[in-house]
């Protein structure tokens, strides 16, 4: 082994002794043949599966197919799979790896697309049921009527809607928009449709305090239309269950704003035809199946103030139609977003007292509820108890986290929203709650301890007005990782861009939770690291897909029936 050659070294790190045990050293020379690394274990060695792949290649390396079209392979200068195989495993150059390695990435990318843009095709079959033939004047009374004129990304998003309902294929369409962008108007653009050609509609949040908001809101968007809404929650008293069902059923209701209770088995609809579901990362795939066949022919409209990365919604989201309103209401502020040291608290608190003073009010959030020994993190009981000392009497302070009963906390926020409280301490639970437009400042204690977007959906809570909002970040992070999450996100209020770095910084998994997001587990690529094989690819498999009878093209023959066996491109 030379001066200056570059070598691989591989073995398991014992970090108390700080030393490599069973170490092995490649040398990787241009021209130098190179060795594998196989997971080993005690029991099985390097050589062994070494050797077991060598001779399970050379018994079947003559019927391995090919899968890609040739046009692809020589587009993105690919190899063969029989080329791919052998370089990943028996590579002689580094170029040859490489070369290996960038094909089996698109590769596994590209066949994960084409069985999503299959399914997409699957549920995308005309059905009269789903058609909804709404009323063109009363759509356009309702903009001109709006107090103010929806933004070109809103209107560009509500002609997307409008064509898909009034087609025979169902809608499948996720509407991604930052907190505040105006989703909640597009919404209803698409219910005062379905209800104008004659069909029910029903809008499905995740907590009875947002259903409730939702009802309230619609109520003051669709005055003057006669539309009928009705509230269906856990919280509905047994009478007014008894009363509502029999109107959902016959038709007089026209819109059921509710939650899991819109899918139970005894609500039955007369013609449900759209379904709206906000924060639908909260709903499970299952739930939403349930929602859908409550109807025939349910155009689906899945809308979310999470912004979605580019990665997430290829490989969660691929099987829908996807909306982006990526433009703020007009005289809406960005959040004035500041990082301090738990030192300066003081200076928070007397920032936070000037704002009261002027007749505004507050969150503060904190991670936990009560103190934990494990983590020392500030806890909503003891903040709440420290600001009363130091608020009370003459700023009111509220109390709302998780392990309140539905009951209290409709009563902290309601109470909150009146303007009983001046200062609402909270857990993560107010990170989708009632609008309280006259909030104005956040405090978040021990803000490293959130992710990027969570934190962007959290100061959502605020700058709901033309006024300028403030959130205050205070954290003492343990690493730099902690320190570059608190600067991205005081130095950016654009979601997409936050949602991008959480995903870097932390990861698919952390984010998305994979036991339910159902994020596809991929093998050899990476959806983060490898983003832009990851696009052409999902662009070449739209692409062939949208060709009419493209199976029974030549070119396409040996992928189609690889597709057909259904199996996944690499295994454990």
């Amino acid at each position: 082994m030379n001066v200056g050659s570059e070598i691989s070294v591989y073995g398991t790190l014992d970090a108390a002794r700080q030393q490599i045990n069973g170490m092995k050293v490649i040398q990787q020379d241009l021209g130098a043949s190179f060795d594998s690394v196989y997971p080993a274990t005690k029991e099985v060695k390097q050589a062994t599966i070494k050797k077991l792949v060598r001779a399970a290649f050379d018994e079947y390396e003559g019927v391995i197919p090919e899968v890609l079209p040739q046009d692809l392979l020589t587009k993105y200068r690919l190899e063969s799979f029989h080329d791919m195989i052998q370089n990943v495993h028996f590579p002689k150059s580094p170029h040859d790896a490489d070369v290996a390695y960038r094909t089996a990435k698109f590769m596994e990318f590209f066949l994960f697309s084409m069985r999503i843009q299959e399914l997409k095709q699957t549920h995308r079959k005309p059905n009269d049921a789903s058609v909804i033939k709404y009323n063109e004047e009363m759509v356009n009374e309702f903009i001109s009527k709006l107090p103010f004129n929806l933004t070109g990304s809103q209107s560009k998003v509500a002609k997307e809607i409008l064509k898909d309902l009034d087609s025979p294929y169902a809608m499948n369409r996720l509407l991604q928009g930052d907190v505040g962008s105006g989703k909640t108007v597009v919404a209803a653009l698409a219910i005062l449709a379905t209800v104008s050609a004659g069909k029910q509609a029903v809008i499905m949040a995740p907590t009875e305090i947002l259903a409730e908001q939702h009802a309230e809101n619609l109520a003051n968007l669709f005055a003057g239309f006669n539309i009928n809404i009705a509230l269906l929650t856990g919280a509905t008293s047994a009478a007014a269950r008894r009363n509502m069902l029999p109107n959902i059923e016959n038709g007089e209701i026209d819109l059921v704003v509710g939650t899991h209770a819109l899918f139970q088995d005894a609500v039955h609809y007369h013609n449900l035809t759209l379904a709206v579901i906000d924060e639908q990362h909260r709903f499970g795939v299952n739930q939403r199946q349930l929602m859908r066949q409550k109807g025939t022919g349910t155009n689906i409209l899945a809308m979310t103030a999470t912004p979605i990365p580019r990665t997430l919604a290829i490989t969660m989201y691929g099987d829908m139609d996807v909306s982006i309103i990526d433009q703020m209401p007009n005289g809406r502020k960005p959040v004035k977003t500041t990082w301090i040291s738990s030192a300066k608290t003081n200076s928070a608190l007397a920032f936070l007292k000037k704002q009261l003073l002027a007749g505004k009010q507050a969150y503060v959030v904190t991670p936990l509820i009560e103190e934990s020994e494990a983590v020392d993190m500030k806890n909503a009981v003891a903040i709440f108890e420290r600001f009363q000392s130091i608020f009370e009497p003459e700023f009111k302070v509220g109390l709302l986290h998780g392990r309140m009963t539905n009951d209290e906390k409709n009563q902290a926020m309601g109470d909150f929203s009146n303007k009983q409280f001046a200062v609402l301490v909270a857990t993560t639970v107010i990170e989708v709650g009632v609008d309280v437009k006259n909030a104005n400042t956040m405090v978040i204690f021990d803000a490293d301890h959130f992710g990027l977007s969570q934190l962007h959906q959290l100061r959502g809570r605020v700058g709901r007005s033309s006024d300028q909002a403030y959130c205050i970040l205070i954290a003492d992070p343990k690493n730099e990782n902690g320190k570059k999450r608190m600067q991205i996100v005081s130095e950016s209020s654009d979601g997409f861009y936050l949602s991008q770095k959480d995903l870097e910084l932390r990861g698919q998994g952390d984010i998305t939770g994979k036991q339910q997001s159902g994020t596809p587990d991929f093998k050899v690529a990476d959806p983060v690291e490898d983003l832009n094989i990851l696009t052409v690819a999902n662009q070449e498999a739209q692409r062939i897909t949208s060709e009419s009878n493209w199976q029974r093209k030549p070119e396409n023959v040996q992928l189609a029936k690889y597709l057909k066996m259904n199996q996944p491109i690499f295994t454990d």
